[in-house]
């Protein structure tokens, strides 16, 4: 079933943990449960968190933590990884630790998987992965994944306990065609990441819809999106709020501290063209603006690619204005 309307697209957010330059660690997962909650409240269909490695500006690194500690403190909302990635973690590892979850949160726990490590080659040495365990083992490692999930067959050697036996449903994350077509030959559900890396989203999509395979896990393709918003009273507004993410992304193509910092009034004297660019490219699928403003591009967005799901990030540096954000979109999807 295509999705032609906003009521009908699921609204769902992935939070990055970002950390202000100005705000504690404790801060910062603490914002992360107040979203979460205010999430919940307002309706959203999920709340993924997002593994990321050696990086100043990202506290979600124990994503499974997170997960538990948000999950502690919630009541309904779905919650998980957006995603968890696979060269990094050995697959029994991270089939207990979100069997755990699972059991102790039924019905809620849900496993993003990635295939790249999200970090540096240094970093991924320091987390005890051999080099042979790369994005190549990807599709050996979901496999192994969802064996553990299920009921154990007689003569299995290996057991994930907690883990087996609770079907915790996985999704496959992407910014390429690679983990599309696996998604759709295992008959997953899969989430496109266009919150930073846009330019292949037609495609990939396509490619999944086309060789979706129906499985026990879904009958049907089931497509998710990643936009970054910033949603004000005013698309000037909305333009200042918006720099607290230029920047940081200009830091990171600069190999420079992810820190989340305050927006300015002009970016002009911080980038030169190329950098620009380059950021610009990053946020293709961004919207921006008031209510009105954003309203009309998410609805350009079912349109062209009639995706069910929008999961949306958001880094703006005041607190409330970000939890506002969140409310704006839902108000946008409600009208």
């Amino acid at each position: 079933m295509s999705i032609t309307s906003l009521k009908d697209t699921q609204f769902s957010i992935l939070e990055l943990a970002s950390v202000r330059d100005d705000k504690s660690i404790q801060f910062t997962l603490q914002h992360a449960l107040q979203l979460a909650q205010h999430a919940e409240q307002l309706g959203y269909r999920r709340f993924w968190l997002a593994e990321h490695h050696n990086m100043d500006g990202i506290a979600s690194s124990a994503t499974a933590v997170m997960i538990g500690y948000i999950a502690a403190n919630t009541q309904s909302l779905r919650l998980g990884s957006g995603g968890i990635m696979l060269p990094n973690h050995a697959p029994l590892v991270v089939a207990e630790q979100f069997g755990t979850l699972a059991t102790l949160y039924p019905d809620r726990i849900e496993l993003g998987l990635g295939r790249a490590p999200g970090t540096d080659q240094m970093t991924m040495r320091a987390l005890r992965r051999g080099h042979k365990e790369t994005e190549e083992q990807f599709p050996q490692d979901v496999a192994e994944i969802l064996r553990y999930f299920d009921t154990p067959k007689p003569d299995q050697s290996i057991i994930a306990t907690p883990g087996h036996s609770t079907h915790v449903p996985v999704w496959l994350l992407g910014s390429s065609l690679f983990s599309a077509q696996l998604a759709a030959k295992l008959g997953l559900p899969y989430s496109f990441a266009s919150h930073f890396a846009p330019r292949m989203l037609g495609q990939a999509i396509q490619l999944y819809r086309d060789n979706f395979q129906p499985s026990k896990y879904l009958d049907q393709p089931y497509v998710s999106m990643g936009v970054p918003t910033v949603v004000a009273e005013t698309d000037e507004e909305a333009n200042y709020l918006a720099t607290s993410a230029y920047q940081r992304i200009l830091g990171l193509m600069r190999g420079q501290s992810l820190r989340l910092k305050a927006p300015v009034d002009s970016m002009d004297l911080l980038w030169g063209p190329a950098e620009k660019l380059s950021v610009e490219n990053f946020f293709g699928m961004a919207q921006i603006g008031s209510v009105e403003r954003v309203k009309a591009g998410l609805e350009e967005l079912v349109d062209q690619y009639a995706v069910d799901e929008f999961i949306f990030t958001c880094d703006i540096y005041d607190t409330q204005k970000r939890l506002d954000n969140f409310s704006y979109l839902m108000d946008i999807k409600n009208a």
